[in-house]
């Protein structure tokens, strides 16, 4: 479904050089569920920007069912059928719940179908439907919202960078079971940036990133027994050599 050919990101440093953020970036996705963790700073976050097309690479190639969608925008990608939601979700003046969801959602649904998603992140519907997406809202609620306008948009392709941040009110169980069953609704694959032990453990394969390239990568059983190891020995290369991190 997703390749990531020699995916490289790099940003203007001082002097006049260059700084690199990623570096030959190569993986494939096909998985139900897909986690991509390392540690802070390694370029997970960038690199879920650059699957939806919201940064450019600066070298490589994005292939999304068999098409180069490298140079697509963030709509363009959008109506291929990605999904992305931020870790710090965007508000939006003016738009209520009801009708962002029904924005994600391609066509107008009803109060019935709005109030069914909004449940499913565990949010009163009759206290938010008619909420605006603004400044009234805190973190964890836009959160929660975002995540109802993901599963609203059943797409092939779902990114959700760090989804469990700013939901602690709400349990990683509830959290895993919307995530299950926006795959039963799409059987398409779902790509979670995180560190949550809980999280990455219901992954089929994980990518681990550290200093900007692949570290390893591999089923749960070969990679989530590494990351419990001591500190100081959980990022490795995938030829079992220490990383960064």
């Amino acid at each position: 479904m997703l390749e990531l050919q020699n995916i490289g990101f790099s940003v203007p440093g001082e002097g006049g050089g260059k700084t690199e953020i990623l570096k030959d970036v190569s993986f494939k996705i096909s998985e139900r569920f897909v986690a991509i963790t390392g540690p802070n700073g390694s370029g997970k976050s960038t690199l879920a920007k650059i699957i939806a097309g919201i940064v450019t690479p600066t070298a490589g190639r994005v292939i999304f069912d068999g098409e180069d969608i490298t140079d697509l925008s963030v709509t363009e990608r959008a109506r291929k059928g990605i999904s992305f939601a931020f870790q710090q979700p965007v508000r939006f003046k003016g738009i209520t719940v009801k009708d962002l969801i029904s924005l994600a959602a391609g066509t107008k649904i009803s109060v019935a179908n709005a109030c069914e998603y909004l449940s499913e992140v565990g949010l009163c519907a009759k206290e938010y439907i008619n909420r605006e997406v603004n400044g009234s809202l805190s973190g964890g609620e836009l959160k929660r919202i975002e995540i109802a306008m993901i599963n609203a948009r059943s797409t092939k392709l779902s990114v959700f960078d760090e989804p469990e941040a700013g939901i602690d009110l709400w349990s990683f169980n509830n959290l895993i079971k919307v995530f299950e069953g926006m795959y039963e609704r799409t059987k398409g694959s779902i790509l979670i940036i995180s560190h949550q032990e809980r999280i990455l453990d219901i992954a089929d394969k994980i990518v681990v990133i550290a200093d900007g390239r692949v570290a390893q990568i591999g089923s749960k059983a070969e990679i989530l027994p590494t990351l419990l190891a001591p500190a100081g020995c959980r990022y490795t290369s995938k030829r079992g050599g220490e990383a960064n991190g």
